[in-house]
């Protein structure tokens, strides 16, 4: 009769990367493909891919973005109005469904003109831009002991400048914005992706190291 003298080394299933055993649990298998390179690539693609087609029409794209916030504002209204009836005195269900109304209406607004929500988004912008610039302004001034006053008081006055862009012509500032946000989606997707195939070359090369320490005499 013989006794089991435990695994033989080397003959255990084999292990991902990482030290996860291949098929050893839901978990394990969820850890493997986090740190799998196909991973970060396929991530890659999903950030370039809308990157791009913000470059290629991005007046097509504030209008998906427009009527986005329509049914986003429609789908909010219906909700408040349906639990506005959870209430149960009508004092209290009133100031419900009145704002399950504003947001409906509001909603019904930008699907009828998504130019006029981009404008008003652009408009909220450049105010919180200029009252940043300003409260900023104010405290470099203010302030005499402030370190780095000079960097403090230009990016106060680049606020206000912008702020005051984005008011006066909110509609071509949100297609400025828009194509910033594009070839800025267009960087991070390569970046993404140069490190995806670096991930990858980093594998193989564990991957080849242990037939390599075998070989050697």
């Amino acid at each position: 009769m013989t006794e089991s003298r435990g695994t033989t080394p080397g003959a255990g299933p084999p292990h991902a990367f990482g030290g996860a055993a291949a098929g050893s649990g839901p978990g394990d298998a969820m850890t493997v493909l986090a740190r799998s390179w196909l991973w970060i690539l396929g991530s890659a693609v999903v950030t370039l891919v809308p990157g791009i087609l913000i470059l290629v029409w991005p007046d097509e794209t504030l209008h998906v973005l427009a009527v986005l916030i329509g049914l986003y504002l429609l789908l909010i209204g219906a909700l408040r109005f349906v639990t506005a009836f959870s209430r149960e005195g009508a004092g209290e269900r009133l100031p419900g469904l009145l704002v399950a109304l504003l947001f409906v209406l509001a909603g019904v607004l930008c699907l009828r003109n998504p130019l006029q929500t981009i404008a008003a988004l652009s408009l909220i912008v450049g105010l919180v831009w200029l009252a940043s610039g300003i409260v900023t302004l104010y405290t470099a001034i203010s302030a005499r002991d402030l370190p780095h006053r000079g960097v403090v008081l230009g990016a106060a006055l680049l606020g206000i400048v912008a702020g005051i862009v984005v008011l006066v012509l909110p509609t071509e500032s949100a297609r400025a914005l828009t194509r910033l946000l594009g070839l800025w989606l267009v960087l991070l997707g390569l970046v993404e992706a140069a490190v995806a195939l670096a991930w990858r070359s980093a594998l193989r090369r564990t991957a080849t190291a242990p037939a390599t320490a075998r070989n050697a005499p």
